[in-house]
């Protein structure tokens, strides 16, 4: 089982690590008292998770044993890992100014400025079980970027669709690029291929003979080996590449099964087809 604890000064981007964790793939749970760690884990094991982030914050009960805790997890074999969030002072009455939130401990006679310092004297033992990241000077698509870096999670958060379709009903709204492949060789004009889709043996092997269908395949293999690690980068979860023919049923299906095929290894891979969907 995999568990990473997040914690740190409210402000500093808590929910910004757990929204790259949940992109990851994580079962994720916010603010969750100390106390109940075991048991979530437990839990969420039982019904079939291994990793697992939960957010503590200061207000979580028994927050003093969360070392012994995290010792005692790391004993039974847990991958456990603390991940430690903060910002200067200055820094957090900007952004608390600028969204207008309440503080979590603020009340009780403290202004903004005594709660800060509360909850980072509240949270010192805690900072120094883990990785500290100081978010002061970082944008969050920065931020989102060190995490993934830190944890070692890589591209592996986009789902990457390939969708063929026929032109004749028009371009798919979800599409975010378009491939054109009605100038390729068309099988639709033989009788025999006619009937068949591009996942019939003889349409691939029709397809697979010309030229101009292998280059246009190895062209768009490029140019997405170059430019999903950059769509990563700006903290995409999903991208869809739709694949276009006049009929939706020969070229485009085969080169979306195609490119597939050639990332599936790498990225966490859909395929659909409307041209037949709408057969079905």
């Amino acid at each position: 089982m995999q568990l990473i604890l997040v914690s740190g000064l409210s402000g500093s981007g808590k929910s910004i690590a757990l929204d790259v964790l949940e992109d990851a793939g994580f079962y994720c749970i916010d603010n969750l008292p100390a106390t109940l760690i075991d048991d979530t884990l437990e839990f969420v094991r039982g019904v079939g998770y291994e990793r697992i982030a939960l957010s503590v914050d200061a207000r979580s009960a028994a927050l003093s044993s969360l070392p012994e805790r995290i010792a005692a997890l790391q004993a039974r074999g847990v991958d456990c890992r603390l991940l430690f969030l903060e910002a200067s002072a200055p820094e957090l009455l900007k952004r608390f100014s600028e969204t207008r939130r309440r503080h979590p401990l603020a009340g009780a006679g403290l202004t903004l400025g005594e709660a800060i310092a509360q909850e980072r004297t509240l949270l010192a033992e805690v900072a120094v079980l883990g990785h500290r990241i100081d978010t002061t000077e970082l944008q969050p698509k920065v931020l989102r970027n060190w995490i993934r870096d830190l944890l070692g999670l890589g591209g592996g958060a986009l789902t990457l669709l390939f969708e063929s379709f026929a032109y004749r009903d028009g371009l798919p709204l979800d599409a975010d690029w378009v491939i054109d492949a009605r100038m390729l060789p068309n099988p639709h004009y033989d009788p025999v291929l006619r009937p068949l889709t591009g996942r019939d043996a003889a349409v691939i092997e029709f397809l697979e003979r010309q030229e101009e269908v292998q280059q246009l395949l190895e062209d768009v293999r490029a140019f997405l080996g170059r430019w999903l690690p950059e769509v990563v980068r700006e903290n995409r979860s999903y991208l869809t590449v739709a694949i276009g023919c006049t009929g939706g049923r020969h070229r485009s299906v085969y080169l979306a099964e195609k490119l597939a095929q050639a990332f599936g290894a790498k990225w966490r891979v859909l395929v659909r087809h409307r041209g037949l969907a709408a057969e079905a």
